[in-house]
């Protein structure tokens, strides 16, 4: 009996202090010594079986990858070490953030939490401070989104909804009326854009259909996520084997203003000083020739969109076919 309560004890005091380690905080022996009760060696005892746990369950003893409780001088205990494999670096996780704020994509609230729990879950307690403090001033001064809308708990619906293959029913505000409709989709694909998110998604009914410009098969309708007032995920399924499925990356690199309308190719010439921005800006642009520092430029774009880009360039820009 006493055996099985000493078992017991040992066992919840190993994780416990697995608990705390998980949780990214500093185990100092000989605060945890007085706060179990137990010794200092005792602590160490624990730490070890810990480690020993984590040589077993990462790829038996591979510390390339392993996680491991190690000693920290600075920090003056035991912190959980993530292997090479496993973790961001603290420049990593400043990239991370920054390109998070830049982006504007969420609501303050939502913004601090997301960037809260990444630098949490991902940096060591005795650098979480300089990494909060390096973009603490722009996250002080963070401006969100106009629409002021939570959406996070929508993009999972809908991402449930492409990985069920289930059709989904929204309410959606149009931009151009601000008029609520109601949509019966096939969810394709979540993608992201200058501050928005967006659902491309396909109408099978006939009757919808009628009302858009350009619609066919193989081009998917886009509504910005901020704006689906309600969602649904229907009991109605699709069929949709692997070969057809939808190609996000390959749209997305044609869809670079997320417009919808039928793929066209056009053709123009670049007299700017930046090539690489126009690259960048478009990943489907060829280069076609080069002369006196002007460049013929070819690139396949889904709709409209490109229009509103290339009248932005002014001058340096010179449409030779669409």
């Amino acid at each position: 009996m006493g055996n099985n309560i000493n078992n017991k004890k040992q066992l919840i005091r190993v994780l416990s202090i697995y608990e705390k380690l998980l949780d990214g905080k500093i185990v100092n022996k000989s605060e945890a010594a007085n706060r179990l009760n137990v010794s200092e060696r005792t602590i160490k005892r624990a730490i070890d079986d810990i480690n020993l746990y984590l040589d077993f369950k990462f790829n038996n003893g591979n510390n390339a990858i392993a996680e491991k409780a190690k000693y920290d001088s600075t920090a003056k205990g035991f912190v959980l070490e993530k292997g090479s494999n496993s973790k961001l670096s603290n420049s990593e996780v400043l990239a991370m953030c920054k390109i998070l704020l830049d982006s504007r994509a969420f609501t303050k609230k939502e913004m601090d939490k997301v960037i809260g729990n990444i630098v949490d879950c991902c940096t060591r307690e005795t650098e979480k401070k300089l990494v909060k403090k390096l973009i603490a001033n722009e996250q002080y001064h963070y401006i969100e989104p106009q629409h002021k809308s939570d959406f996070l708990e929508i993009l999972w619906q809908i991402g449930q909804a492409i990985k069920e293959q289930r059709y989904i029913e929204i309410g959606y505000t149009r931009l151009k009326d601000k008029k609520e409709v109601k949509r019966v989709l096939r969810p394709a694909a979540i993608m992201f854009s200058e501050f928005y998110f967006y659902l491309t998604a396909f109408i099978d009914d006939e009757e919808t259909r009628k009302d858009f410009e350009v619609l066919d098969d193989i081009f998917p309708t886009i509504y910005r996520v901020d704006r689906i007032k309600s969602l649904k995920a229907l009991e109605q399924k699709f069929k949709l084997p692997y070969r057809d499925r939808f190609e996000e990356g390959e749209f997305r690199k044609r869809v670079q203003f997320m417009y919808g309308g039928k793929l066209q190719r056009i053709i123009f010439k670049y007299y700017g000083y930046s090539i690489e921005a126009v690259l960048d800006r478009l990943p489907t642009a060829t280069i076609l020739a080069e002369e006196d520092g002007a460049y013929t430029i070819s690139a396949e774009v889904f709709g409209k969109g490109i229009e509103g880009w290339i009248r932005g360039q002014g001058e340096n820009v010179e449409v030779i076919s669409n």
